[in-house]
């Protein structure tokens, strides 16, 4: 290698940054420079605010408006894209979600991240009960229900019941997930638990044309025992000797026999009961 590639570049070789670099490179300062550096860096780590559980502000709600006997196109047409366009006017949102089902209309109404939970839910309360006059009257549109949901109410944890038995069901798995259900919710901390899937337990009710005619019964009268037989109320109060005695008329059905055993007409002078017209059966819902 000659001398002359041997010796260092001339400061106007360097330019700018090559210059200030060697300023710095030989500098007694660099050092001290680098340590004041470490130390605001740990500086920043210490004084940084940490969470372990941030909590951000992503709020959302479920809007459910009922329309009894109105087909799916219905729904759409009379409840659903209309209050699709009244939710939207909402200052802060972000999306508009709707699904249209028979006698149902279900909405979901996003707001940005980082909106106010109690205002966000303040506006949307205020928009809707402010702006029913949208919904189409002497329809039986019934009265919205709303359901605020946030981050807190996404799952952290599923689980799956499965069984090797071939005779065990998705309805016995269900009665299972119940039971555990009722142990989790003793957990401290535990804030929602719930169970998808599986036919939940129903008492059906199948009844007989030429039995319910044989009794010179119909329809109708058997719907309005099984509504009577199944209702409880308050009766008043009896005040006696200083005491008050509340009075409760009537009691809920609770399993199959009882539903069997309700007199729903008389025949000859004898009471129908309701398992002589129908056979009646409890167990889970049909798919």
């Amino acid at each position: 290698m000659s001398e002359q590639m041997k010796q260092p570049p001339e400061h106007g070789k360097l330019g700018f940054s090559g210059a200030l670099a060697k300023k710095f490179l030989f500098s007694e300062i660099t050092p001290l420079l680098a340590l004041v550096g470490i130390l605001l860096g740990i500086f920043a780590v210490i004084v940084t605010p940490k969470e372990e559980e941030p909590q951000i502000n992503v709020t959302f709600a479920n809007i459910f408006i009922p329309f009894p006997g109105a087909s799916v196109s219905e729904v759409e047409h009379l409840v659903s894209a209309p209050a699709e366009q009244v939710f939207s006017e909402i200052s802060g949102i972000k999306h508009v979600y709707s699904i249209s089902r028979q006698g149902m209309s279900i909405l979901t109404v996003q707001f940005e991240v980082g909106e106010d939970r109690t205002d966000a839910i303040v506006r949307l309360y205020s928009k809707v009960f402010s702006n029913q006059d949208w919904l189409p009257p002497n329809l039986g549109v019934g009265q919205p229900i709303i359901k605020p949901k946030g981050i807190d109410d996404v799952p952290i944890i599923t689980a799956t019941l499965w069984s090797d038995d071939e005779n065990a069901g998705a309805y016995d798995l269900l009665r299972v997930a119940h039971a555990i259900e009722a142990e989790l919710k003793r957990v401290p901390g535990t804030r929602d638990i719930y169970t998808l899937g599986g036919a939940q337990r129903v008492v059906q009710v199948q009844l007989d044309p030429q039995k319910i005619a044989g009794y010179n019964l119909d329809i109708n009268s058997i719907r309005m025992a099984l509504m009577a037989g199944n209702r409880s109320e308050a009766a008043g109060s009896l005040i006696r000797n200083n005491q008050e005695i509340p009075v409760q008329a009537g009691v809920f059905m609770t399993n199959s026999e009882e539903v069997g055993s309700l007199v729903v007409g008389m025949h000859q002078d004898r009471p129908v009961y309701l398992n002589d017209i129908a056979m009646i059966t409890d167990g889970p819902a049909e798919p």
